[in-house]
């Protein structure tokens, strides 16, 4: 039996939905904090049990009789996401699972000035410290991530964030038939994968330029000083752990942490993965 955790956000709940495209559903199990939200899988088939990153036993329990574990990445920073992680990585063991894949991210490394992908590296410590096969999906930055930054600039022409650099921003959708092909051992990887990366980089110059063909209206491109961004971001009511967070990612990016682009993800999925302009169509024609 395949478990995901986090089976109803983005990235889970697309992945399930590829497995079960590949798999019988009774192959298929999820975990999940609230089973409410799960109920229309439960009646695909698919088993359905509680677990909370805070409350191990759960996991043990939800984990149970897992060939492969699909482990999604917390959305918390810090010691609050790698302890989560550390408990679910425990409780895999005591489960006796005999595979772990890990929703890591490309750039992820404990010099990275991107927090998360310092989590992400302490993350892959864990599991290589565990003993058992594991896998480090190394994901191209989430489009989402980008198109969440222009949500403001939909509506005033004007994209003012700070300083970057060229990112390979690649949609959720590639990335959940990715990791369901890797899952069905369509592909194998021990330890982290090369990056799983849209089919180009861009900085936000050139999402300025994407924008305009996908709207037809000119798009400018402000660069906003780091500490007016930070300041910008509080008046805005994100905490400071939140704000700080967010520019660590345009200081990440200026230093080309994102900058890879690599194959793998294409040969993984048999196509060219969407590009940026493509992801930006998509959610804004919704």
């Amino acid at each position: 039996m395949i478990i995901v955790t986090g089976a109803t956000g983005n990235l889970g709940r697309r992945t399930v939905d590829r497995l079960l495209e590949r798999l019988p559903a009774d192959r298929v199990g999820v975990s999940v904090r609230d089973p409410r939200k799960a109920r229309d899988l439960a009646d695909r088939g698919v088993r359905v049990r509680q677990g909370s990153f805070d409350d191990p036993a759960s996991l043990v329990h939800a984990f149970e009789g897992a060939e492969q574990l699909l482990l999604v990445s917390l959305d918390r920073t810090g010691e609050e996401c790698v302890s989560g992680h550390r408990a679910a990585i425990g409780a895999a063991v005591k489960a006796g699972v005999g595979r772990i894949l890990y929703t890591s991210q490309m750039g992820a490394a404990h010099d990275s000035r991107f927090q998360a992908c310092r989590d992400h590296a302490q993350t892959e410590d864990l599991l290589r410290a565990t003993g058992l096969p594991w896998t480090a999906l190394r994901n191209g930055f989430y489009a989402a991530s980008a198109l969440r930054f222009l949500e403001p600039a939909r509506h005033t022409g004007d994209i003012a964030l700070p300083a970057d650099g060229p990112v390979a921003w690649t949609g959720h959708d590639d990335l959940a038939e990715a990791t369901a092909a890797i899952l069905t051992d369509e592909g194998r990887f021990e330890g982290p994968t090369p990056p799983l990366t849209g089919p180009a980089t861009l900085d936000f110059d050139a999402v300025a330029e994407a924008a305009a063909q996908a709207t037809g209206r000119p798009f400018t491109r402000t660069t906003v000083p780091d500490d007016a961004f930070r300041e910008q971001a509080l008046a805005h009511g994100a905490p400071a752990p939140i704000a700080d967070l967010m520019l660590s990612i345009f200081a990440a990016a200026r230093e080309g942490e994102f900058s890879a682009v690599d194959p793998t993800l294409a040969g993984l999925i048999g196509r060219e993965p969407a590009g940026f302009a493509t992801l930006l169509e998509q959610a804004w024609a919704e």
